[in-house]
């Protein structure tokens, strides 16, 4: 792959005008998929596939394209081409940008990461034994992954990595669900059926009377892959700095009236990981860790070049969108077996869907409960609650009702295969609020 993206990038680069400037980004897999339904494969198969995106530079304006990758040499650099001369014929009727910013060699890079993952064909035997008895469904997403950039100017950077993402839900007779995502580099038997098997437990609990429970605030524990999700929320106008500017962020209380968060609240971007690229897809290098929120306090803001240009900022090279790209949430003390006792009443709440800003300069959020979420009295679980719909802020759970942060961090996998598969995720602990709205 690497060398298919050299070859073309120099092709296609050679092409270009004086005073022309291109920027090369390329996305490639070498997947395994397979489907299941009831615990019984129901499709396989095998994925190799390239795209290109383009961003052309002529006389400071700007024009994106893409072409999906053939394999053939010839057909790609006549693909590549087409949309270079589009570009160029385009370019001419659009404006000037005022704050744009150009391409450089700022230096090349090259990170390859090599994992014992699922092979090909043991990945059956691997899932199928472990989920007999139970009604399962699922995706398995697996093998290599490929990001790659170059400009006209001479920078190059590559990425590589390997991974697998098994997207699961149990169902039981009733028609509910107990959701999981087991994701990583290095498979491990023993650790996957450990995973399983907390799946199963909790399948066995939905299966108890279900309880019914009324709107109101209530002591809430969150599991990480729930925690994940409000944290996806703060790439949606939130720690953008072009958001805080604009006036549409959830974060702009933190900037403008010294509001905090619970000192027991820390989240960074981080890419030492070795998840995802360190670079963007205009080819800059972020540094290997970037605080964001430190002992609830609002360090940083995610902060693109542009965005540096237009409001006279320092950039932090975040991705033009501004948004979190590796976060990681720092751990607490609150170790899995005391979670339940810390509850003692209230809820637990495995998973949230369908979130929203419901008021977004004041942090709210709003979304459902669903997929195994209990009711919790005395410590101990009493049955599954009926989907309900919350709608609170994350300064009242992520600051002042911020009780207890889970011991143990859980990596949520993006786990999307449109188009193509993701790569990278949200590191987090779970948490327990001593106060969530539950609102319908």
């Amino acid at each position: 792959m690497k060398s298919k993206f050299k070859n073309l990038s120099n092709d296609l680069f050679s092409y270009l005008k004086k005073d022309e400037v291109l920027t090369l980004s390329f996305n490639g897999e070498e997947s395994q998929f397979i489907r299941l339904n009831n615990a019984k494969v129901r499709q396989t198969g095998l994925v190799d596939d390239a795209s290109i995106q383009l961003k052309f530079i002529s006389n400071n304006r700007t024009c994106t394209g893409s072409f999906t990758i053939s394999g053939n040499q010839t057909v790609d650099i006549q693909r590549g081409k087409s949309e270079i001369e589009r570009m160029r014929s385009e370019s001419t009727q659009i404006l000037e940008d005022p704050y744009i910013v150009l391409p450089s060699d700022l230096g090349s890079s090259e990170h390859i990461t090599s994992a014992n993952g699922l092979p090909f064909d043991n990945a059956i035997d691997a899932i199928l034994p472990a989920v007999q008895g139970v009604d399962f469904v699922g995706i398995l997403a697996n093998g290599k992954m490929y990001r790659g950039n170059a400009n006209s100017l001479g920078q190059e950077h590559w990425f590589e990595t390997e991974s697998f993402c098994l997207d699961y839900s149990l169902v039981t007779k009733t028609h509910q669900m107990v959701k999981g995502t087991f994701a990583g580099s290095d498979w491990n038997q023993q650790n996957f059926e450990k995973y399983l098997n907390s799946s199963k437990e909790k399948l066995k609990l939905m299966n108890l009377d279900p309880i019914k429970i009324d709107k109101g605030e209530y002591r809430t524990w969150f599991e990480p892959a729930a925690v994940a999700d409000f944290i996806d929320m703060f790439s949606w106008n939130g720690i953008s700095e072009a958001s805080i500017q604009q006036g549409c962020s959830g974060f702009g209380k933190m900037r403008h009236d010294d509001v905090r968060l619970s000192n027991k609240f820390s989240i960074s971007e981080d890419f030492s990981t070795g998840l995802v690229p360190k670079f963007n897809s205009d080819g800059e290098v972020a540094s290997s860790r970037l605080p964001i929120i430190k002992d609830g306090e609002l360090v940083n803001t995610l902060i693109s070049s542009r965005t540096a240009t237009e409001y006279n900022k320092t950039s932090n090279f975040a991705e033009s969108g501004e948004f979190l790209r590796s976060p990681n949430m720092g751990a607490g003390n609150l170790s899995p077996e005391n979670v339940l006792e810390n509850i003692d009443t209230g809820l637990f709440l495995s998973n949230i869907h369908y979130l929203n800003w419901s008021d977004n300069p004041g942090g709210r959020i709003t979304g459902l409960t669903r997929y195994a979420c209990f009711w919790v009295k005395g410590g101990e679980i009493q049955g599954p609650i009926n989907t309900m719909r919350f709608d609170d802020s994350f300064y009242k759970y992520f600051g002042d009702n911020l009780e207890k942060v889970g011991s143990e961090t859980q990596f949520i996998p993006n786990t999307s295969t449109y188009g193509n598969r993701e790569i990278g995720g949200t590191t987090c602990p779970g948490i327990l609020a001593n106060s969530f709205a539950l609102t319908l």
